[in-house]
């Protein structure tokens, strides 16, 4: 979608007459004038593109103020911001609550589902052709599905309006759907809007909803709806609303064909790009239109991420700093993990304890900014940073871990107006997650040499090695369960920072384990060329089983209805 119409066409009317309320709210959210809107064509598309701007909502790298994203809350990243009423700091201490929980998730969400509902009710007797009438209840219909699914992973079942549109008068329906009637919903929601729209767009429109997003987003739900959490839940007196009260395999194999369904449009592929290694992986986020993007968040040319993430010698302000248990995930160039794989007179191109940075995977480099590592400076030359005790402007203790963010940064720009800005937008949905969907959900039918397959082209693009078996790492004849844990590792690793991995350790049950140990940085010291390197306790984040693999809905909207009832535990 072209940027000049993507953020800034929104009247003030309109975005008065769209305030942010919320299903729950019986307080009118509209002074909107529907007749004087919706009799102009410009108008009504522009009340459609109000509901777009939202669209990274639950991925936006500032979703809690500042520069705190989701994966400051997990074990990605270790925020500069400390503060006791900083979101990453509430999170990680056990201090949420009801109370202090982000509203953004329900408010805009609702907000923006009451917005769908007042365009398709209105659309019959707009001037659009009918052609466009068509289109635009498409992507009105997709983004729907998108506000709803956003709710059902924070909080499972939430209540379902349908097509109302309610007045201040009525009596607003506060009770929870079940999880399986919001899951089969989102879906029929992307099916119905995914014969609506086309394939691909070009000129200005490029960055529209296409029928590939309404597929990819019911991939996305259905591998959710597959997962241990939510595939087999019995809480007491749940009555189906945070999971499927009974097991049932078959629902890996929805999710696998629900990830072949996008594959087999063949409108998408990795970006590839063989030299330097791995370079596709750094490149695709920094090219405005590709192949590989499904979704993405359309912005203007910009320097946000630079200007968040980039340490203090290029200008940035450092903000968001990996842990080593990120780090660590990354394996060799050979595709092994760093603890199966050392460097030896046999093996030159092992991992190296010595030297921990070199003969590591390529997406390494273009995700993690690390001692001696090389960044575009001020001079508008390429030149090392170093986080080392004691090194100037950037080194440990500044960066708390060692580490600074570098995955989706442009390599010609930098935070400093010396740079030309990027045409980077966020991604929202991208292939290589739906080969991963597609091999995570084979995996668990019992389909590895699918699996197999999947992972192989994630690692090819990657940039590591093939090996002489063709199988760029992977242990050949490995259980489900073994590489139930590859693939966990690679959706690590290949989708950091973009906000599945919170996400995935709460749907594989298995944030109890992995959120509630340390975190740890890397203190290096430096001795004339030499480098020591001790790894630290960050921080030791809490993560309280059960009640945390959901959010608790606002106590303010659970005061709003006797009906809403809130999740267990809060």
């Amino acid at each position: 979608m072209n940027t000049k119409i993507f953020i800034p066409i929104v009247f003030a009317v309109l975005l008065a007459a769209c305030n942010k309320g919320n299903v729950l709210d019986q307080v009118q959210t509209t002074d909107l004038n529907e007749a004087t809107t919706f009799s102009d064509s410009a108008r009504t598309l522009q009340f459609l593109t109000r509901i777009y701007t939202d669209l990274n909502l639950s991925a936006s790298p500032q979703r809690l103020g500042g520069s705190i994203g989701i994966y400051s809350i997990g074990d990605e990243v270790e925020s500069n911001l400390q503060s006791g009423t900083a979101y990453n700091i509430i999170f990680q201490t056990g201090a949420v609550s009801a109370l202090n929980i982000p509203t953004d998730a329900w408010e805009v969400s609702y907000a923006n589902i009451r917005r769908v509902n007042v365009y398709l009710k209105n659309l019959p007797n707009t001037p659009l052709s009918a052609a466009l009438k068509r289109r635009t209840e498409g992507e009105a219909r997709f983004m729907r599905a998108w506000y709803y699914f956003i709710m059902l992973k924070h909080y499972g079942g939430i209540p379902l309006i349908g097509d109302a549109v309610f007045t201040p008068t009525d009596e607003i329906p506060g009770k929870r759907a079940t999880f399986e009637e919001c899951v089969n919903y989102i879906a029929s929601e992307c099916d119905a809007a995914a014969a609506l729209l086309p394939l691909s767009y070009s000129g200005l429109d490029y960055g529209r909803i296409t029928k590939g997003a309404c597929l990819a987003l019911k991939s996305r739900l259905l591998l959710y709806a597959a997962s241990p959490l939510f595939n087999g839940r019995t809480d007491e007196n749940d009555h189906g609303v945070l999971g499927y009260p009974t097991p049932d395999a078959s629902r890996w194999e929805k999710a696998a064909r629900a990830a072949l369904d996008v594959i087999n449009l063949n409108q998408y592929s990795l970006m590839e790009i063989d030299s330097p290694p791995g370079y596709g992986f750094q490149k695709v986020f920094v090219t405005r239109k590709n192949n590989e993007y499904i979704l993405a968040y359309m912005t203007g040319n910009n320097r946000t991420l630079e200007n968040m993430w980039d340490p203090a010698t290029r200008g940035g302000n450092g903000s968001s700093m990996p842990y080593q248990e990120l780090v660590d995930a990354f394996g060799t160039i050979n595709g092994k993990p760093i603890t199966e794989d050392l460097k030896s007179p046999t093996n030159p191109n092992g991992y190296d304890p010595a030297n921990p940075y070199i003969n590591r995977d390529p997406r390494l480099a273009y995700t993690i900014l690390f001692n001696g590592g090389t960044r575009l400076d001020v001079n508008r030359t390429v030149t090392p940073v170093y986080t080392y005790v004691g090194a100037a402007q950037d080194g440990f203790p500044i960066t708390k871990t060692g580490y600074y963010l570098r995955k989706m940064l442009d390599e010609n720009t930098i935070a400093s107006t010396t740079s030309s800005p990027t045409e980077r937008c966020f991604p929202l949905l991208r292939y290589a997650e739906i080969l991963l969907n597609y091999a995570e959900a084979s995996n668990e039918i019992g389909d590895i040499n699918t699996a197999y397959a999947q992972i192989k082209a994630i690692r090819k693009r990657a940039g590591i090695n093939p090996g002489d078996d063709g199988n760029y790492g992977l242990r050949q004849n490995m259980t489900k369960d073994e590489m139930r844990e590859v693939i966990q590792n690679e959706r690590r690793v290949e989708l950091a920072i973009e906000e599945h991995r919170y996400w995935d350790v709460r749907r594989w049950k298995i944030a109890e384990r992995v959120s509630n140990k340390p975190l740890h940085g890397m203190r290096i010291t430096r001795n004339g060329d030499t480098y020591t390197y001790e790894t630290v306790v960050i921080r030791t984040p809490v993560f309280v089983a059960p009640k945390w693999y959901l959010w608790p809905i606002p106590q303010g909207e659970i005061n709003k209805s006797l009906e809403l009832e809130q999740n267990p535990g809060w």
